[in-house]
C-alpha cells in the first residue's frame, strides 16, 4: 500500500470495459520535487464513484496499490505493464474517519488531568510522608 498527495489534474469518465468490469482514470500532479510529475491512476468497479465529489485542482491524497502483469501478444512478444490501482481518494484536510474524534481526544488520553478527588487524595498523602 502506498500514499501520495498532489493536485487533481484530470478526471476521466467511467469506462465500461466489459459487462462485468468498469474503470475510471485520473491524473494527479505530484510537485514535492523540483520536477512535478503527472501520475495516472485508475479506480475500478464500485470505487469509480470516489471522484464524483472531486474537482480539478483539488489537493488530494490517494491510497493505492502497485500492480504488475505480463502479457503475450499474438505474435509471441512478451510485454510487462504496471498500473496504480487507487482504493481511497480524499481531499487533503478533510476528516474521513481517521483523525481526531469530533468531541476531542478519546478517553485514552496520554496526558490526563487529575480529577479533583485524585488531587485531594494525593495532597493528603503528601502530609503523611516523613520528609
Amino acid at each position: 500500500m502506498f500514499k501520495i498527495q498532489g493536485t487533481l489534474k484530470v478526471i476521466n469518465p467511467t469506462m465500461q470495459v466489459s459487462e462485468k468490469f468498469s474503470k475510471r482514470e485520473f491524473v494527479l500532479t505530484e510537485s514535492s520535487s523540483m520536477y512535478p510529475q503527472d501520475i495516472l491512476f485508475q479506480l475500478t468497479q464500485d470505487k469509480c464513484s470516489l471522484l464524483d465529489s472531486m474537482s480539478i485542482n483539488d489537493t488530494i491524497e490517494v491510497s493505492f496499490n502497485l500492480r504488475g502483469r505480463e502479457w503475450t501478444s499474438p505474435q509471441g512478444e512478451v510485454k510487462y505493464f504496471n498500473s496504480l490501482d487507487a482504493w481511497r481518494v480524499e481531499r487533503v484536510g478533510q476528516a474521513m474517519g481517521g483523525g481526531m474524534p469530533q468531541g476531542g481526544p478519546s478517553a485514552m488520553d496520554l496526558n490526563p488531568t487529575p480529577s479533583p478527588i485524585e488531587t485531594a487524595t494525593s495532597e493528603s498523602d503528601d502530609d503523611d510522608l516523613p520528609f
